[in-house]
């Protein structure tokens, strides 16, 4: 194959996991290295567990990782439909190839006749494999079984194919991440390629899928290589090129375990709503199981796709670490243009009356607040008491900052010289300087106590944002009138 033609295929029974975007990641990184198209195709076979919320889930999320595709559902292309159920009328043309050349064979038994072969095979220790008892079935026995109201599934002959194409029953294939693999077929068995309803499995459709759509990299997780041997002799079989396969390491939770919601977000819409910013997750997803040759973490996709090597990716299981992910993500908070970050931090301060702020006000609010921010979400528990006339003061910062005789009278002070103040930015400053100085010098107060007064009465909390910056936002009456209310009083 001439041109690198890579796919992501993900089924929507479910909202598109962190893991599978990691799939779709690679594959990306993968093509754009190579000048190549990176493909969409929706495998939707199993009709009970699909919905339409997952395939739009599907396509908005690899959207907004910026994972976009050249060809799929919603784009087209030269080798559509690409959504699996489109393609039924496809399958049974190659499945009707492989029983001509013996390849495969109708298979009759039952779910009964199969359990009790499993069955035997438990009870005498050893791996199951298909009995091939319908391999040889004459013509009159196949019609006697059709008489009696069976509909056959289709079996694929593991040996005849394995001897056709090799030199024993070895099987190995180079794979582009692990190295060699190699199988003994003899201990696959022959496996259901179309089952009685006449729907396609998944190792054989998807062999047909990838082998019109011309793809030349399979690149996916460690969890397909049972299937890969059985598609490699399927590619092998129906005469078609055998692309190369790249199978990718799991990824685990911190405590190695699989990753689960136990554990936090799985879905990368999860992480989204969470306040996580897509470029810091595609940032961090990048780097489970793949280093940048100059060690720097934090690269645009761009960047990381003119540094991916496959052959560098790790083999190893990767730890997804939601700790580092989240030191990522305040990175890129931090480095969101103001404007920008106003928008996306709209959704979560929604609970709040915005308008109550010029935008000045707003952006000098986001300003004073974005440091710390670890999550977009976590704006909305740091601003409540930039919004109304009281604020509910915390039972920890009165007792730390408000209860005693000492803190009282630190506050009835600010208050009586905070009347005659200029209430600008620059002043504000200054006066608070000079204030903690005087309480300093006269009463060897620590001045972060003697903030904490202040803050306690003006905010509810002894720690946030720079004070100067919340009373210039809240402005001189707003400000005194909860100082004043906090003097001598009494948690509700």
């Amino acid at each position: 194959m001439s041109e690198v033609r890579v796919r992501i295929a993900p089924s929507p029974s479910g909202n598109l996991h962190i893991g599978t975007a990691r799939t779709a990641l690679f594959n990306y990184l993968f093509a754009k290295k190579n000048n190549g198209k990176f493909i969409l195709r929706i495998e939707d076979t199993d009709a009970l567990r699909t919905e339409q919320e997952y395939v739009d889930n599907i396509f908005d999320s690899l959207k907004a990782l910026g994972l976009n595709w050249d060809e799929g559902p919603d784009v087209g292309g030269d080798y559509g439909p690409y959504t699996q159920s489109q393609r039924f009328d496809i399958y049974p043309k190659y499945i009707q190839q492989l029983l001509d050349k013996g390849f495969a064979y109708e298979c009759f038994c039952t779910p009964e006749e199969l359990e009790a072969e499993k069955e035997e095979a438990t009870a005498q220790k050893r791996a199951y494999v298909y009995s091939k008892k319908c391999e040889n079935l004459t013509e009159e026995e196949k019609e006697k079984l059709r008489a009696e109201g069976r509909k056959p599934a289709i079996r694929f002959n593991v040996a005849k194919a394995q001897k056709a194409f090799h030199d024993s029953s070895i099987l190995e294939f180079d794979d582009l991440v692990k190295g060699k693999l190699h199988v003994d077929t003899n201990l696959i068995g022959d496996f259901v390629i179309m089952k009685s309803n006449g729907a396609p499995t998944y190792n054989y459709a998807v062999v047909i899928d990838d082998a019109l759509m011309k793809i030349s990299h399979v690149i996916r997780g460690e969890d397909h290589i049972s299937n890969t041997y059985k598609q490699i002799l399927i590619f092998e079989a129906l005469g078609f090129e055998v692309p190369r396969f790249g199978h990718l390491g799991m990824i685990l939770a911190p405590d190695r375990s699989k990753l689960s919601k136990r554990h936090g977000a799985t879905a990368v819409s999860d992480f989204v709503k969470e306040g996580y910013l897509t470029d810091a997750l595609i940032n961090f997803v990048a780097l489970l199981g793949w280093s940048p040759s100059d060690g720097e973490e934090i690269k645009t996709v761009d960047e990381i796709a003119k540094d991916f090597r496959i052959n560098e990716v790790s083999s190893s299981n990767s730890i997804f670490e939601y700790d580092k992910l989240k030191w990522m993500n305040s990175h890129y908070i931090k480095m969101l243009p103001m404007d920008e970050l106003k928008e996306k931090l709209k959704p979560y301060l929604a609970k709040y009356p915005l308008d109550e702020l010029t935008d000045a006000q707003f952006t000098k609010m986001v300003e004073i607040t974005r440091e710390p921010l670890t999550l977009l979400s976590d704006i909305t528990d740091a601003v409540p008491y930039f919004f109304g006339k009281d604020v509910t003061i915390e039972p920890d910062a009165w007792d730390k900052a408000l209860a005693s005789d000492e803190c009282q009278n630190v506050l009835k002070d600010f208050i009586e010289k905070a009347q005659g103040w200029d209430w600008t930015e620059e002043n504000l400053h200054e006066k608070l300087a000079d204030f903690r100085a005087y309480w300093k010098e006269t009463t060897g107060m620590k001045p972060k106590v003697t903030m904490w007064a202040i803050r306690a009465a003006i905010t509810g909390r002894t720690c946030g944002a720079d004070m100067v910056g919340i009373l210039d936002i809240l402005g001189k009456e707003t400000s005194l009138y909860r100082a004043q209310k906090a003097v001598k009083q009494t948690v509700a």
